[in-house]
């Protein structure tokens, strides 16, 4: 495997958030990540159901910035899409086989390397905190530490 692996689209498209593969967030089920997280900016439980149904990630990023904010966000965001992210390794094991296609990765540095201005879950030309990169590789070891 290589060194490191710097953008999730292609043949490592399974490491997006826009990857379709159905999670479980405080027991609302969402399409992907992405739903998941966008729902989770809110505490109004309503607020969050629509979010199980938008057509694409894409939408639903649209409709997670409509949110009435949870007070706390910024002290939460990135303990839930870990938790999230594991989920959706965890869960989709075995139908879609997430978790090998992570674990295959083996050591490689993973960066969510992309174009549309996001430095603090990815990079842009290299330069940003990498946060889901750097969960992506935590939920590995995890994996990696069950057998």
């Amino acid at each position: 495997m290589s060194e490191a692996i710097r953008s999730f689209k292609g043949a490592y498209g399974f490491l997006s958030n826009f990857y379709p593969g159905k999670v479980e967030y405080e027991g609302m089920e969402y399409p992907t990540v992405e739903h998941a997280f966008q729902a989770a900016k809110t505490l109004d439980m309503e607020k969050r159901k629509p979010f199980q149904t938008y057509a694409t990630p894409a939408s639903a990023k649209s409709r997670g910035k409509r949110v009435p904010l949870r007070p706390d966000w910024e002290d939460v965001k990135i303990g839930i899409m870990k938790e999230i992210v594991r989920d959706k390794f965890v869960r989709n094991d075995s139908d879609m086989d997430l978790k090998g296609a992570l674990l295959f990765t083996g050591d490689a540095y993973l960066e969510e390397g992309n174009t549309h201005g996001d430095r603090f879950w990815g990079t842009v030309k290299g330069e940003g905190r990498n946060e889901l990169g750097k969960i992506l590789m935590e939920v590995r070891e995890e994996l990696k530490n069950q057998g």
